[in-house]
This record gives C-alpha cells, structure tokens and sequence, in this order.
C-alpha cells in the first residue's frame, strides 16, 4: 500500500514487503526481547511502518513510542549540519574558529568543519576533560572546555571516532553560526522539513511517557563496558578508545539524566519513522515525497561517500566517515552503496540511494546475549529490504504496462 502515511495508530506493510516485516515481528515474540520499530522508504514514500514488543515491562511499544538510540543522532545532527552547509551558514571548507573564535586556543585554529564531520578533528578525548563527571551533561562547560584543549596529533594520519563529542562540536558550531539553541535548529532545519517532530536531543518532561526503557546493561559477555577496558588501557589504541568514553557514562546512558541534556553524539531520541523519513530523502535526491530536505548536488555529495581513512585511531577499523555520516553494513558487507549511523546496542539509520531506499530502526533491547553493545539485527534488515527494493525495481516495468493498460 504505497502513499501517503497513515496515523501512527495504522501500520503500513506494502505487499513487496511483507518479508521485511515478518523479519521484524520475529525480533519480539518474547517479552524478554524488549521492543522495536521499522521504517522503510522507497522512492520517497512509506513502505513498511511497523513496531512490536515491549517499551517496557508493563508497556507495549506504540506507534509513536520514541527510545534513545545512542550514534544514531550522529546522522541526525550532521542533516542538520548539511542543511547550514548547503544554505551558506557553514562552509565545509572553513576553519571552526570563523564560527567560534576560542576554538583556535592550543593549536586548532586550522581545523575545519570537514575535519569535525570526518572526526578528524582530533578531540575525541572525554576522560578528564571535566572534574565531575555530571558536568559532561552540560553542553556549555563540554563545550567550553573542548575549544581550551589541545587536538590529539594522531588526527593527521586517520580519524579518531569522536563518540560523545561529535554532537558537542556539531551543536556548537550550529549554534554559534545560526545564533540560535541548536533544539530550535534542529526543529527548524529538519523537523519542519521533514513533518516530523521526533527528533529530541533531550526530552521534555510532557513526551516522556512515550520513552522506551533501555536495557540490558551495557556490556560484552555480561562484563560491563569500563570493566573490561580498564585492564587493557596501557595498549595504545584501546587507551585511544578509553579515553572517548568515562568512567560511568554507560550506566548513565540507560537511566533518567540523557533525558534533560542536550548531547547530540549519545542522546538523540527518535521514533524508527523519523529516521526513514531522513534517510528516505538522502536516498532520494533529497527528497521526501513533496518535502524537500536537500538539494540534488548536497544529496549526490553525501552519497558518494569518499574514503578519508583506511584505519580509525579510536575504533581499530576503517568505517570510512564522511560528511557526518559512515559507510554502512548492509548483511554482512560494509559496502560503498550505503551509508548512514548507527547506535550503540542495534537502533540506526540508513540510506541506499542507488535504490532509493531507507531504513530507520529504533530498540530498546540493547544489542545481543553475547553484547549488548552491538548486534546484526538493523544490518540484517536492511539486506532484507535491498532485496524487496531490487525484486520491485524489476518487477516495475511490468506494473507500469499494467496500468496503463488500465
């Protein structure tokens, strides 16, 4: 049933599709499973909008339940960050510092906004940048004391994935460009464009009833995140990813705090059709059935996708960042087709624009039995939906003969 997108109270599952939904619901048959949401695009409009599950334990997930989704609002805030660059608020090519003059303090003066969406900019060192680890809630004294510091060198051979800072820096330079709180750029550069208003960086005491319970608790193998890299911190690239992340930060994730603060690279809050809908315009020259989000040059620039880094300093592998967003695994393969976030513990969204197709998932069932960190559930989906995509494209020509018969 292409078209126009019914109340969130209606699912939607386009009969192409009917493979990527039963996919789905096999996700969350036990209650043990939490709960989750799928939004698919193609060519602009909705084909699959459905959700199952349990927000939390008393609790079924709804239409329009939204859950913290971690990196996922990585893509969000570098949209909106393409949006300023292709109005002429941001160059991609200039020096932070034309935006926000402290910056330049200890040798930072020459990095650029290209540099901060490639995370290349060096500064994705979290651990010890504030005395109490509260105050990284706080994107003021963040951002204040990031433009103090110094940049790690090693960003002149490869990117440093910049976990909790990326959003920081984002929201910063947005802010001090625009003049404007970056909750109003957001609403403004995406959320009307797009007609969808869950986008949250932070979530206002009267929708927090719609807010999915995360769990289980961060970790691998049951061993919790800090736990199990605090023995291996003198090794030079897991003191690199150490130091992205502090003492505390995963248990703190997954209770109340995210939700008063405004951190864009940890702490955005969607619904899995708010990140298709975004993603669906990536993948469709900027397009989302009459709403434009981008124009076709800014879409085809972000879609290319060209490799800045064949290693990441801080992640020990190559997802290759560009324009805010990374190469995405589809299946098993990361490959150059794709690109999109994800998040920490399986939410995330994606874009396949040589198909005009997105993805968007949301869960609040962190990852897998053996972590929770991560899992292949959104890879897997995505690779079932590619598959729908390309067996329609096919299948197209056929239908059009159909209906003009008709």
């Amino acid at each position: 049933m292409p078209g126009a997108l019914a109340a969130t109270t209606s699912m939607v599952i386009d009969d192409r599709f009917t493979g990527v939904a039963a996919r789905f619901f096999r996700m969350f048959r036990r209650r043990g499973q939490g709960g989750g949401a799928l939004s698919v695009y193609l060519h602009g409009e909705p084909v699959v909008d459905v959700w199952a599950g349990w927000a939390a334990p008393d609790r079924r997930w709804r239409g329009d339940t939204i859950a913290l989704s971690y990196s996922t609002g990585k893509g969000v805030a570098a949209t909106v960050a393409n949006r300023l660059i292709e109005s002429g608020e941001l160059a991609l090519d200039a020096p932070v510092a034309t935006y926000w003059p402290e910056f330049a303090a200890n040798g930072k003066g020459y990095i650029t906004i290209q540099d901060v969406l490639s995370h290349r900019a060096g500064l994705q060192r979290i651990r010890g940048l504030l005395p109490d680890a509260h105050e990284l809630l706080d994107h003021d004294r963040v951002a204040a004391a990031i433009a103090a510091s110094a940049p790690d060198p090693m960003r002149l051979r490869a990117s440093g994935y910049h976990a909790i800072t990326f959003g920081t820096l984002i929201a910063e330079i947005a802010q001090r460009a625009t003049g404007r709180d970056f909750r109003d750029v957001l609403r403004t550069e995406l959320a009307e464009s797009l007609g969808d208003n869950d986008f949250w960086f932070g979530v206002p005491e009267h929708q927090r009833d719609r807010v999915a319970t995360l769990g289980p608790r961060l970790g691998i193998a049951r061993i919790p995140m800090d736990t199990l890299i605090a023995p291996f911190a003198a090794v030079r690239q897991v003191r690199s990813a150490r130091g992205a992340v502090y003492d505390g930060w995963a248990d703190m994730t997954t209770g109340p705090l995210p939700y008063d603060a405004m951190m864009p690279g940890w702490n955005g809050t969607f619904t899995a059709r708010a990140l298709g809908k975004m993603y669906g315009a990536l993948a469709n020259d900027g397009q989302l059935g009459h709403r434009r989000l981008l124009n076709p040059e800014t879409a085809a620039a972000i879609a290319r996708m060209p490799a800045n880094s064949r290693y990441d300093y801080v992640l020990g592998a190559a997802p290759q960042f560009a324009r805010g967003y990374h190469r995405a695994i589809v299946g098993t393969k990361l490959t150059r087709r794709a690109f999109g976030h994800f998040g920490l513990g399986g939410s995330g969204g994606i874009a396949i624009p040589t198909l005009g197709l997105s993805i968007g998932f949301v869960t609040n069932h962190l990852g897998s039995i053996p972590t929770s960190v991560a899992d292949t559930r959104l890879p897997f989906l995505a690779a079932s939906a590619q598959r729908a995509a390309m067996a329609a494209a096919e299948t197209a020509p056929v239908a059009d003969r159909y209906a003009e018969a008709g």
